[in-house]
């Protein structure tokens, strides 16, 4: 039988005053960390990203639930605790509500080729769009005929979207059935979807945010 895959999201946050020669040390220890994981067959990618304090964790975990915290040990020190509903943690779950695959084994999910970059980008909503957005990407996914790269995924955090793709893009769609016309993005686009989202630095609704950290089974 084979083993799942657990994609996750979660998003972070880091102390203002952290030096940056610590900060380096400490994403290379979490780097090599992760790179023996990958190795013992745990971890398939990992990926984290940075815009200004923030952090955005995307990994996909092997057989077994994996937690950030153990991942990414080293930077504890250098992380803002966020309150939680049962203790203070230094990650929060990012929802996982927008993709076009879902893996189906360790072997259907082993890139055929070796990705030329790995891409993430962050979008904030405004707060009345929040739920639009939110309603029509569920609806998206649960129709599964939009296609689009088979590694991408968006998680939701607060009003605070982050989206992780590679490129280049393959094109499938969660059915796997290709071709189909998709009803539920036509009615997302039929919203103006740049309506829901504050513009960010550069006018556009998504921004790519530079990688910290980036490991994969090809890299090992």
């Amino acid at each position: 039988m084979s083993q799942a895959i657990y994609r996750y999201h979660y998003r972070g946050q880091l102390k203002a005053e952290v030096q940056e020669a610590d900060l380096k040390q400490a994403l290379e220890e979490a780097k090599q960390h992760i790179k023996e994981l990958v190795k013992a067959e745990k971890i398939m990618t990992a990926a984290l990203y940075h815009f200004n304090h923030m952090l955005f964790f995307y990994y996909e975990a092997i057989g077994e639930e994996q937690e950030p915290e153990e991942l990414l040990a080293a930077l504890t020190p250098y992380l803002e605790l966020w309150p939680g509903q049962e203790t203070l943690r230094h990650w929060v779950y990012m929802y996982h509500i927008y993709y076009h695959a879902i893996p189906e084994s360790v072997e259907d999910w082993r890139r055929e080729r070796v990705p030329q970059m790995r891409r993430g980008r962050i979008a904030f909503l405004k707060k009345d769009k929040l739920f639009d957005y939110v309603y029509h990407h569920i609806a998206i996914v649960k129709e599964g005929l939009l296609e689009g790269d088979k590694y991408q995924s968006i998680g939701i955090h607060e009003n605070v979207l982050f989206s992780y793709f590679e490129e280049p893009r393959s094109h499938v769609n969660i059915r796997r059935e290709p071709g189909v016309k998709s009803k539920e993005i036509d009615a997302w686009e039929a919203l103006d979807p740049k309506s829901h989202f504050i513009p960010g630095p550069e006018g556009t609704s998504f921004t790519f945010i530079p990688a910290l950290l980036l490991v994969g089974e090809e890299m090992v």
